[in-house]
């Protein structure tokens, strides 16, 4: 191995690039687990929309009302519910609930979703506790709006922060604290429902308060039957733009659109980082192959000699083959320790999901297989070469 400046060069190269692909594979294998989570809602037939009013004198209560009515009763509508945020939509309300009141008590951090009694329907959700919400339950908040309603329902992760050690039938009558002191007894869990920040660490808490909103501007959130989403889109959007004035139906959207957008930093990077690792491999190929041809090419007369003195054509293949090994060897076990020192301090700086042991290993496999497949061109090479035309050459 003459060439030492060259082959430490390779090695380094193996190194960096064992400790890109396999945390970059790791950051990919995470950011899929973050899309793949269960939203809770029927993603592939619902859709939203906003209602705005900007007549003086427009009746917000009225319509809601009425537009409800209108939606539920059109072909192919499974429900529908007026409700202040979407799910996944990046905007929506944020609170806290301790399990007593008083200032300076731990709680958690829950999303807020105001709704009516439809609400399960629309969503889709299964109530594994309690009861839904009635319409003796139901007020409307407006915007001079300051207390909470009586009753709330709650996810099961919510329900798991706040009583740890009770089961969700147990949890049924418990009085939580909103605004540190003001009581909302829950009557209802549902099995699982996110919030409208998919980048939350509490995406799964999520409460819903029986509210009917008078406010100048609202969402409706609709579900379709199987199949017939995007001909409901169509007629929802006909029926509530003929039948008042006064107002704007506007950014109608569906779900499936709506989460696709919420993931599209995650969906960034995973095809950022899989170009990169695809692109590190390449490079990394040729220098393995660049490197094995200007050895042959300096060491033409050697490899004549042995061929001369009777080295088969498969020696020759085998030397070359395992000199690379050796480069290759030490890249990736100086490539291991650097992979796992950079994911120590991704975990730290990031938050990041430590890598699996296996990706270690699988990595070093993976990049010692690539370069035996890249050196073997240039070792064939080498052993084709005739041993007179070898002896012959300066």
């Amino acid at each position: 191995m003459r060439n030492k400046v060259g082959a430490m060069l390779i090695m380094l190269q193996i190194a960096v690039t064992m400790t890109i692909i396999a945390n970059g594979f790791s950051i990919i294998q995470e950011r899929k687990a973050l899309m793949a989570r269960d939203s809770g809602v029927d993603i592939a037939n619902s859709f939203h929309l906003s209602n705005v009013s900007f007549a003086e004198d427009f009746d917000m209560q009225t319509a809601v009302i009425d537009d409800l009515k209108a939606i539920r009763e059109l072909p192919g509508v499974a429900d529908a519910i007026q409700v202040n945020a979407i799910p996944l939509s990046g905007s929506g309300w944020s609170m806290g609930l301790q399990t007593e009141a008083g200032d300076d008590i731990d709680g958690s951090g829950t999303a807020v979703y105001m709704v009516d009694d439809h609400a399960l329907s629309a969503y889709d959700v299964k109530l594994i506790a309690g009861r839904n919400f009635e319409l003796t339950d139901l007020r409307w908040r407006t915007d001079n709006t300051n207390d909470w309603a009586d009753v709330l329902i709650a996810t099961e992760a919510l329900t798991k922060s706040l009583f740890p050690d009770l089961t969700p039938q147990e949890v049924i009558g418990k009085t939580v604290f909103i605004n540190n002191h003001e009581p909302i007894i829950i009557i209802g869990i549902i099995d699982k429902l996110q919030a409208p920040w998919s980048g939350w660490n509490n995406l799964d808490h999520v409460m819903l308060t029986p509210d009917r909103l008078a406010f100048r501007g609202n969402r409706y959130y609709i579900r379709a039957e199987e199949g017939v989403r995007d001909d409901v889109m169509k007629r929802v959007e006909e029926t509530l733009s003929n039948r008042l004035s006064g107002r704007m139906i506007q950014g109608m959207e569906s779900m499936e659109e709506t989460q696709r957008e919420s993931y599209t930093g995650a969906s960034g990077m995973i095809k950022m980082l899989t170009l990169i690792m695809i692109v590190l491999t390449i490079i990394t190929a040729m220098g393995i192959v660049g490197l094995a041809s200007f050895s042959v090419n300096r060491r033409k007369k050697q490899i004549g000699t042995r061929r001369a003195l009777g080295a088969a054509k498969n020696s020759i293949i085998r030397y070359f083959m395992i000199e690379n090994l050796i480069i290759s060897g030490a890249g990736v076990i100086v490539g291991a320790i650097l992979t796992v020192g950079l994911n120590m301090i991704l975990v730290q700086a990031f938050s990041l999901t430590p890598i699996a042991w296996y990706y270690v290993p699988i990595g070093m496999i993976s990049l010692l297989v690539i370069g035996q497949i890249a050196v073997f061109g240039p070792a064939q090479k080498a052993s084709s070469i005739p041993p007179a035309l070898a002896t012959r050459s300066a």
